[in-house]
């Protein structure tokens, strides 16, 4: 055998086996492989304070492919434009039981998302649960182009309607 070719089949067969690429969800996940990659934001509403909001997402394959990973820098404006503050938020998603499901930290409020409907490569929106004592949240994202539009709402407890707290879109980073 020569000597390049008995190299190739030893590296071959002696190589540990590679991860899982970074960019690879499992097959629960896989609808949701549109979030992947880095965003940047373009002007975002913010309804509370009547401000705006600015930031970076970034989402990642995890673990294996098993979750995908939401990490957000949002910088908040007030009315005028003038900062008012700023936070980091992380995201876990997640297949469970046959359903995909998500947590949601921003170091003030954890937010865990019972379930979501999904129009692969299109579409998400995550929902919480109904405890009739608690406020209900709606998160979704659409996919346009190298858009991605966020919504993100809420339902006051004992009601049914959900209000906007924040929308906005984020555009694809290039690679």
């Amino acid at each position: 055998m020569r000597p390049c070719l008995a190299l190739i089949l030893a590296v071959l067969i002696w190589a540990p086996p590679r991860a899982a690429s970074a960019t690879q969800l499992q097959p629960d996940l896989a609808g949701l492989g549109f979030l992947l990659g880095s965003w940047s934001s373009g002007q975002g509403k913010v309804a509370e304070t009547g401000g705006t909001s600015e930031g970076t997402s970034r989402f990642t394959a995890e673990a294996g492919g098993a979750v995908l990973l939401r990490q957000d820098h949002v910088e908040l404006f007030g009315k005028t434009g003038k900062p008012t503050g700023a936070f980091d938020i992380l995201m876990t998603i997640y297949a469970e039981q046959g359903a995909i499901h998500a947590d949601y930290f921003d170091g003030t409020h954890i937010i865990h998302y019972d379930s979501a409907s999904l129009v692969p490569g299109k579409s998400v929106m995550f929902t919480t649960g109904t405890n009739p004592q608690a406020p209900a949240f709606h998160l979704s994202y659409k996919l346009a182009g190298n858009t991605l539009a966020v919504s993100f709402a809420m339902s006051v407890p004992g009601q049914t309607s959900f209000v906007p707290i924040a929308t906005g879109t984020l555009r694809r980073a290039p690679s």
